[in-house]
């Protein structure tokens, strides 16, 4: 039996690697997997070697006060991973993780086939990091058409397998009508996956709320979670008693609620795309302590944080970041979009002809299962 090890590094990647499996599973169902994963790999029967709390963490200086526990983590991800001998490695995403284990199991087991999911951002950061990767990867699938360029420079096998985030989903048969019973107008909110993130971000978006709901009376706020920070995003609302906020987690329900929302505040982060692509209006927000900001700063090649703009090169979807990220302009600046519908709709239509560039005409779980299941049979 052929035998897979499945390495993630954060929520994010465990639900991506959870859907490729899932396609996997469907086209070959005689192997037997291990993991670091979440939820999703665990909803699916995929057991891990450990809780992936345990290695999320963010921003320089988080990593440097826990870089003995890092190491300590990799070394023995490392350990396990030999010892359960796979016939691939699949990581997904967070490099600085997942690529470090990759980078030490080739070394020591060069029969191990590498094949990562979600190509590191070498067109933000660090774009020399493609010559190393080309030692111990096998294979790169790529979300975007434009990543291409760089890893055939190098020659590093790639395919594009496009964003799975970007793929159209039947939420026809879902009800959420029990969930919004006075039918108000949706605000969805994400704060992130990461602890720190939202711990970072929870206070702020409290305080807009409050401020949302001293002007208006007729809007209710969704915060999407996942499994892992949902009792902790309750806590700050229950503390704080805002009555017209939900937290979600159920993934369909989630998507459902915003494709229903008059408008979105989002992290930074890949979920953008999913907002974008329900035709949904929003804006970008992010903070980090000062010391992590100056030395990102000092290393992005970008002049955006959002993927859209970034694509652009310019300010589609506004981003307010470090010292903009406060209550009193996340406040402003929905209020002004909320008056003015037609920036909404410039915003949707300019995402719309963006996405359209962007998009793979398939499954991206799909594609990533066919790559992974050709390795298995050569």
């Amino acid at each position: 039996m052929k035998k897979m090890f499945i390495l993630t590094g954060e929520t994010s990647g465990d639900k991506l690697a959870a859907s490729v499996i899932k396609e996997l599973k469907k086209k070959n169902s005689e192997i037997e997997y291990l993991s670091v994963g979440g939820s999703y790999l665990k909803s699916i029967g995929i057991n891990s070697i450990f809780d992936l709390k345990e290695i999320t963490y963010i921003g320089f200086t988080s990593v440097l006060l826990n870089i003995f526990k890092i190491k300590e983590k990799i070394n023995k991800t490392v350990d396990e991973i030999i010892r359960f001998n796979p016939d691939i490695l699949f990581s997904v995403d967070s490099p600085d993780f997942t690529l470090r284990v990759a980078e030490k199991i080739k070394k020591i087991n060069s029969k191990i086939k590498i094949i990562h999911y979600v190509a590191p951002q070498v067109w933000i950061w660090r774009k020399n990091r493609v010559k190393k990767f080309k030692k111990f990867v096998d294979h790169m699938l790529l979300l975007f058409k434009f990543e291409k360029k760089y890893f055939d420079r190098v020659k590093i096998p790639n395919t594009f397998v496009g964003h799975p985030l970007l793929e159209n989903n039947d939420l026809t048969k879902i009800d959420i009508s029990s969930l919004i019973k006075n039918k108000k107008n949706i605000i969805s909110i994400f704060p992130g996956s990461r602890n720190s993130e939202v711990d970072t971000l929870m206070p702020i978006l409290i305080k807009f709320i409050s401020m949302m709901n001293q002007k208006f009376d007729n809007y209710d706020f969704f915060f999407h979670a996942t499994n892992e920070n949902k009792t902790t995003i309750t806590e700050f609302l229950d503390k704080e008693k805002i009555i017209n906020a939900q937290v979600i987690s159920d993934e369909n329900i989630k998507l459902k609620i915003l494709s229903n929302s008059k408008f979105a505040v989002s992290k930074s982060g890949t979920i953008s795309l999913e907002i974008s692509n329900q035709g949904i209006a929003s804006i970008i927000i992010y903070k980090i302590n000062f010391i992590n900001y100056l030395i990102m700063k000092s290393l992005v090649n970008v002049k955006f944080a959002n993927i859209i703009n970034i694509i652009n090169d310019k300010e589609i979807i506004p981003e307010l970041l470090q010292g903009e990220c406060n209550s009193k302009e996340i406040f402003k600046t929905v209020v002004y979009f909320l008056k003015h519908p037609e920036l909404m709709s410039k915003q949707i239509d300019l995402c719309k002809k963006t996405l359209k560039e962007i998009k793979s005409n398939s499954s991206s779980a799909d594609e990533a299962s066919d790559i992974l299941a050709k390795y298995l049979i050569s």
